[in-house]
């Protein structure tokens, strides 16, 4: 997951979840009535660090990855900079799917548009490293091993030397310095941005789109499945969470039925409570009605032949492994609401 949430780690009884894969105890299935009949691993991406491990993997010293890992520049990059995180969920995602311990790996992203950075991380860093400024930079850097305008076009020296003025020459030399060392893992970083771009293609990836029934949600996963299928990215269902059922009883409920209810049960409440009770049951049937209308729109994609799995809100939210059991079985059997 790269969701910080911690709702996931609590629900399989981790007091926290790291970057290390750590298994579920059998423990928490077996005392729940949940027959397990492989392992179940979970970790939380690091971002840091997972770049860091590229920069090792691809560098042809130690001496040079260290040189780049201690860049300021690079720290921060490697951390903050829009788009890596999406970028190394991606490698992260190669990576485990190249580990044959497992049969079935899933990505929890963050439940924002943000996911769309996906599709155009592995692009992006290829366009990023191979662009005209950072090869200015690694001109500049390349012939002295120090930072020199000297040898830059006038165009490109003049404006580089008013960023000085602003930034100081300490962060264009952080610069100059960080470029000239990642220039030599471009060849690296560039192929394996390609396959990355190959692996999230292949057949035996699917992206699942998590929407609930809002006109705005189902906008925007209506959105996402289209840049996905722009993209050449397989769809693989639709996930309609919190649909709203309506009450068992599809008539009119009047006040009479509601006393008589009421009475069957021996319940003795307000003297409005049959008349509040059918309203809430009207309200109740109507909200099902408007939440059945606004996943029609999803429709044309099932012609498309991605399936519409609608699964119906719940009374609390999922905080244990049998509630996440209890999930699990209801998404394998195409959702609970027809």
């Amino acid at each position: 997951t790269i969701d910080p949430a911690r709702r996931l780690a609590q629900s399989l009884g981790l007091e926290e979840m790291g970057a290390e894969a750590m298994e579920v105890d059998r423990a928490l299935f077996s005392g729940v009535g949940v027959e397990l009949s492989g392992t179940l691993t979970a970790a939380m991406l690091d971002t840091k660090r997972t770049f860091d491990d590229l920069v090792v993997k691809h560098s042809s010293t130690r001496e040079k990855a260290d040189r780049l890992l201690n860049n300021k520049l690079y720290k921060y990059i490697s951390a903050s900079l829009a788009g890596t995180q999406e970028y190394m969920a991606m490698e992260k995602l190669v990576e485990v799917k190249a580990d044959g311990r497992y049969d079935l790996i899933v990505l929890d992203t963050p439940p924002t548009a943000n996911a769309l950075d996906f599709l155009d991380a592995p692009e992006r860093l290829v366009g990023m490293l191979d662009s005209a400024a950072m090869k200015w930079f690694s001109e500049a850097f390349e012939s002295s091993g120090k930072f020199s305008l000297n040898i830059l076009a006038k165009g490109a020296s003049a404006v580089l030397k008013g960023i000085s003025k602003i930034t100081g020459g300490g962060l264009l030399e952080a610069m100059a310095e960080f470029i000239a060392e990642i220039n030599e893992l471009f060849g690296g970083f560039k192929e394996r941005a390609r396959h990355v771009e190959r692996t999230l293609r292949s057949p035996d990836v699917a992206f699942i789109l998590v929407t609930s029934p809002s006109p705005p949600s189902i906008r925007e996963v209506l959105y996402f499945g289209d840049r996905l299928a722009e993209a050449a990215m397989p769809r693989g269902a639709f996930v309609v969470n919190r649909v709203r059922r309506a009450p068992p009883f599809a008539g009119q409920v009047g006040e009479g039925e509601a006393a008589a209810g009421l009475g069957l049960h021996a319940l003795t409440l307000d003297a409005d409570a049959a008349a509040r009770l059918a309203e809430a049951h009207g309200d109740a049937t109507k909200m099902a009605a408007l939440d059945a209308h606004n996943i029609q729109a999803l429709d044309g994609d099932v012609a498309a032949g991605v399936p519409i799995v609608k699964v119906a809100e719940r009374a609390t939210d999922v905080h244990d492994v049998r509630m996440l059991a209890d999930l699990g079985a209801v998404l394998m059997a195409g959702g609970d609401l027809e």
